[in-house]
């Protein structure tokens, strides 16, 4: 027996059915974006998440993300959303603007809000290492989300 044995632990389910989700992908560097919302919508199927409870809007780059991400974190309409897309390094100083500032704002959002979001927005050195974490990060993007969605639910009925 540990010390930790006799405290309440609260965990979060990992299934999505009656969750509201909302998918912001940016279509720059579309092709990463395409992949990462396939295995994201994939994703949430499996974790029994409705078709019919997620909305999926485009954006045309990560910086246009936060703006639409906030609109969407107080509708009140999601339980939580997820942001997709991909920075990739280029030769000038513009990616880790872009890179930093898309990250800041998503998660002055979330922390803003209160609504959950799993930032798949991927920053990487180039195309290959983008299409390499692409399948993966879309589906860990799903199960965030679902995960944080139950998690919230738990401690706020605590």
């Amino acid at each position: 027996m540990t010390k930790y044995d006799e405290m309440e632990e609260i965990e979060a389910g990992a299934e999505g059915e009656g969750l509201r989700i909302g998918i912001v992908v940016a279509r720059f560097n579309a092709d990463i974006g395409d992949g990462l919302l396939a295995s994201c919508t994939a994703e949430l199927t499996k974790l029994g998440v409705s078709p019919d409870d997620v909305t999926i809007v485009s954006v045309p780059g990560a910086l246009e993300a936060p703006l639409i991400l906030q609109q969407m974190a107080v509708s009140d309409g999601y339980d939580a959303l997820i942001a997709l897309g991909a920075v990739i390094r280029g030769e000038t100083y513009h990616f880790e603007i872009v890179a930093n500032e898309s990250a800041r704002g998503i998660m002055a959002v979330q922390l803003d809000t209160g609504i959950p979001i799993a930032n798949g927005i991927l920053t990487t050195e180039n195309d290959d290492q983008a299409t390499a974490r692409m399948a993966q990060k879309g589906a860990d993007c799903a199960a965030v989300a679902v995960e944080m969605a139950n998690l919230l639910r738990e401690v706020e009925s605590k």
